[in-house]
């Protein structure tokens, strides 16, 4: 999550889709590990998919549950887009959260990366057995264009749909105000609320954390 000026022309970002920019932003660039809890990551990549198949038309809200469009291009997020579209009866955008995060998704996402060359991808055993990956930065250039897309949006200056996605995404984790503390607060909480994947990754995030509450009661 480091923020430094690129020395070179700034990189394009439209090959990372959502769950990859998340997880870019997400993650330490020295050594690759993620800079949140585990259930935050799966939570978010999991309402990242659901926003990169709205913005390429392929899925929508319709009242309080997400329906497959019918139009849209092919895209990377196929199986869950199918998953969608044949389910017997439809889903709120909180339950196809809770029904789409998982570790195979966070996985999935970073080794594309670590395929197109913007991360490293390094394996470490514990006690011979257990095979941890990480995935530290080996370019630095999408990041930087990301981060350079986040300040100009959040300083007022016109952004797109992909950035807004991704401002809104990173408020509901809750990483925004570590990535610029500097930042006025209402324009991402105002998008966090307003954008139905983010609004649903943060209705999740709060089930889980209550359910961990009470389990320690």
């Amino acid at each position: 999550m480091d923020d430094e000026t690129p020395q070179r022309d700034e990189p394009k970002t439209q090959d990372l889709n959502l769950p990859q920019a998340f997880l870019l932003l997400a993650t330490n660039d020295t050594d690759g590990a993620p800079g949140v809890p585990a259930y935050i990551l799966r939570t978010t990549v999991a309402g990242a998919i659901l926003a990169e198949l709205e913005l390429v038309g392929a899925i929508g809200l319709q009242g309080k549950h997400v329906r497959a469009t019918g139009t849209g291009p092919r895209t990377d997020f196929q199986h869950q887009l199918e998953l969608i579209r044949h389910k017997s009866r439809p889903h709120t955008p909180k339950r196809w959260v809770s029904m789409l995060e998982g570790r195979a998704e966070v996985q999935r996402a970073y080794e594309g990366m670590a395929s197109q060359g913007v991360v490293d991808q390094v394996g470490e055993k514990h006690l011979g057995l257990f095979r941890t990956m990480r995935y530290p930065e080996k370019d630095h250039g999408p990041e930087a264009a990301l981060l350079n897309k986040i300040r100009a949006a959040l300083e007022g200056k016109p952004s797109d749909a992909r950035t807004t996605a991704l401002i809104a995404l990173l408020e509901a984790a809750g990483l925004l105000d570590k990535m610029f503390p500097e930042a006025d607060r209402d324009l991402p909480r105002k998008l966090a609320k307003g954008y139905w994947p983010a609004r649903a990754v943060a209705d999740e995030l709060r089930m889980i954390r209550m359910a961990e509450a009470e389990a320690m009661t």
